[in-house]
């Protein structure tokens, strides 16, 4: 399975001669600053209301953790994924003001989305989560209906899905667009502009919450599938196929089936929350393996030369 790295070289050398490394951390730090400042206006306003209307209601006694509990809440979880707007504000500042390019230059050399690719990603993560669910369940059958009904649930389906994409598109567009782009114009190295996006990428999915083994396997599993997003935009030179397969991994956690009990609000179905006890070492180290199997499938699903789902070149 070779792949022609054409259409990634147009879109490495796309940038003007304003992408050097001081101004890619003058526009890192910018989109860090708005994506901060629009995720505590909309986490202390979302609180604010939230603890009023709570208030307001006969019955509803204060628990002391207002901020924890507005996030657990359905409102919560819309207004979380709202607060990623930032991140496409910070991104089209850096662009207009810091490289003096327009913001659909961080897309593809098309300056827009690959609309097949954007399919074509988002069916292949579709059907590689649905697999990785049968075998998560095979590790761990304890799953429960979720508490929300169907008629919510299909009520609240179109704007889950418009808001796991505004939260998906934003972090391809800063990750695998902004950084990946500028460092590879910058540098030759793959070293450097596939492993640095990557890993900091990574790092933001630390969680507390969860136990030392269970967060190595749940970051093993992010980092191959940030390879993968990445291998997506080497062989395209386009956003539209990261952007979807993202948004198909995401909408699988959101909608069908939720190992996160903070986020599961939506789901159709809970399994036992990662962050959860009684997991064993050895439960990590096969939850990293699905993970791992399921990003190799989507590689082949995409990039096979016979594959009805391959993806090609901006």
């Amino acid at each position: 399975m070779i792949i022609d790295n054409a259409a990634f070289e147009r879109y490495r050398r796309s940038p003007n001669d304003k992408t050097n490394l001081p101004r890619l951390l003058l526009g890192s730090a910018i989109v860090v600053l708005f994506w901060v400042a629009t995720t505590l206006v909309v986490l202390l306003g979302g609180t604010y209301a939230f603890v009023a209307w709570r208030a307001s209601m006969a019955g509803s006694a204060p628990t002391g953790r207002p901020v924890q509990d507005f996030l657990a809440s359905p409102e919560g979880i819309l207004i979380a994924l709202v607060s990623f707007a930032g991140i496409w504000i910070g991104l089209w500042i850096a662009m207009r003001w810091v490289h003096g390019e327009p913001l659909s230059a961080l897309i593809g050399t098309s300056r827009r989305v690959s609309r097949q690719g954007f399919l074509k990603g988002l069916a292949a993560v579709l059907t590689t989560s649905l697999l990785s669910e049968v075998l998560l369940y095979w590790l761990q059958p304890e799953i429960a209906r979720g508490a929300i009904s169907l008629p919510s649930w299909l009520l609240f389906l179109v704007p889950i899905v418009l808001l796991a994409f505004l939260q998906t598109s934003s972090e391809e567009a800063l990750f695998r667009g902004y950084l990946l782009r500028g460092l590879a114009n910058r540098f030759r190295s793959p070293l450097i502009w596939v492993l640095l996006p990557v890993l900091l990428f990574t790092a933001l999915h630390w969680s507390s919450a969860s136990s030392l083994a269970i967060n190595a396997c749940v970051l093993v599993s992010i980092a191959t599938f940030a390879l993968v997003l990445t291998l997506l935009v080497y062989a395209t030179g386009n956003l539209g196929a990261a952007f979807g397969a993202h948004l198909g991994n995401n909408l699988t956690g959101f909608l069908l089936i939720s190992h996160q009990a903070g986020y599961n609000s939506f789901a159709l179905f809970n399994a036992k929350p990662l962050e959860g006890p009684g997991w064993t070492t050895w439960d990590a180290v096969l939850i990293a393996a699905i993970g791992i199997v399921s990003s190799l499938l989507t590689v082949l699903l995409l990039l096979h030369p016979r594959s009805p789902l391959k993806v090609g070149p901006d």
